[in-house]
């Protein structure tokens, strides 16, 4: 009787709800043009880069503006962002899943202007605040991880050489001169929170050494137990340590030879840290996809072991990349993603064609786990 009486209908329990857990529900943000011909979307095109239009079956258009964006954006950038969709978009503005934004008009006449308005906003070194790109053929926004910022684990900054190899490669996200969309993504460690596994080009953090062990404050500091439970390979065990003033201690040994450098005992265990200037470094994957055109989702291969951390500008792996984009741009056909074309003319010849060191060892792409634990393609056949 006491919810009836506060106004709960427990045959409608969603009616009437009032709560501030979790966001509000997408549909409300929808632009009116949008809300009026949701699924009802005849095609879309590209009007330039960066720019492209919908049409509806009604003959209603919405245009895109698509700027070039950053996964850690300050208020002051935020605010300015929807100052501009005040100013032209009556009030809308998405982001995309790779930190990209995009503007939302619903007339040809209102596009120009916001463009205009767009390009003319610089920061005080000389770039574009807005830089207007990342559609189809060419390169889109680097989605990347944490890194040196945020994160307890990366063996590689995130937004240093997510920067360096953008600006590197800015031509290609304000064209559509590659032969088809290039993904490239950062991850700063193996546990991988960015999409590294299936992209184009994978920039991705690698340690190199097992953790250090601070035996004198591994029991005053940690849960032991929890540091054991969370090695994935099971190469931590607990062991009792003699200090050099002759005290017993309660500590962890760890196998070396099970240890991925994954992290997680640091995670666990501050006495275990990872970071190490020499032996931490970028290792460069090539090849995956989640799309089914053309061929089935593929996992990303190791084609560059190991390259020495370099900030501010990360010069090495900016020009390994270049040297990647610059190959597929020469040698796939239209529409080929970088992975196809590699196992088109081989990989032996992809290494070849990049100007880069091949090995066996390099070739490992998992397919054995993947094909016979899940079905992760529409194109397989019974």
């Amino acid at each position: 009787m006491a919810f009836i009486s506060s106004g709960y209908n427990p045959d409608k329990p969603m009616e009437d709800r009032i709560t501030d857990i979790g966001p509000r529900k997408y549909d409300e943000f929808y632009p009116p043009v949008i809300a009026k011909n949701k699924g009802k979307w005849l095609y879309h095109e590209y009007i330039r880069t960066g720019v492209y239009v919908h049409v509806a079956e009604s003959g209603d258009e919405v245009y895109s503006i698509r700027c070039g964006g950053a996964r850690l954006m300050t208020t002051s950038h935020i605010r300015e962002i929807c100052e501009i969709a005040d100013k032209y978009c009556d009030g809308h503005v998405r982001w995309t899943t790779r930190n990209n934004v995009e503007f939302l008009v619903d007339g040809k006449d209102r596009v120009q202007p916001l463009i205009d308005d767009l390009e003319s906003r610089k920061f005080s070194g000389g770039s574009y605040k807005f830089p207007i790109g990342g559609t189809g053929a060419g390169i889109t926004n680097i989605i990347h991880t944490q890194g040196w910022l945020h994160c307890h684990t990366p063996a590689t900054d995130a937004s240093g050489p997510v920067k360096a190899v953008m600006d590197d490669l800015f031509e290609y996200f304000q064209s559509h001169k590659l032969p088809a969309h290039l993904r490239v993504s950062l991850a700063c460690c193996l546990n991988m929170c960015g999409a590294v596994h299936c992209s184009d080009i994978a920039i991705l953090g690698y340690h190199r050494k097992p953790p250090m062990l601070d035996h004198e404050y591994m029991d005053k500091m940690c849960e032991i137990p929890l540091a054991i439970a969370a090695c994935p390979t099971g190469a931590i065990k607990p062991a009792k340590v003699e200090l050099p003033n002759g005290k017993e201690v309660k500590s962890v040994s760890v196998n070396e030879s099970r240890c991925m450098f994954c992290g997680n005992c640091y995670t666990m265990c501050p006495s275990m840290p990872l970071a190490d200037q020499e032996g931490d470094g970028i290792v460069l994957m090539a090849g995956g996809k989640v799309s089914n055109r053309i061929s089935a989702p593929k996992f990303s291969k190791v084609v560059v072991a190991f390259i020495p951390n370099e900030p501010p500008r990360w010069p090495t792996t900016v020009k390994t990349i270049r040297k990647m984009v610059e190959a597929y741009e020469q040698g796939a056909n239209k529409y080929e993603r970088l992975g196809e074309w590699a196992e088109r003319i081989g990989w032996e010849r992809f290494f070849e064609k990049c100007d880069l060191e091949f090995t066996h060892h390099l070739i490992d792409d998992f397919r054995d786990p993947a094909y016979f634990t899940w079905r992760q393609t529409s194109q397989f056949k019974f």
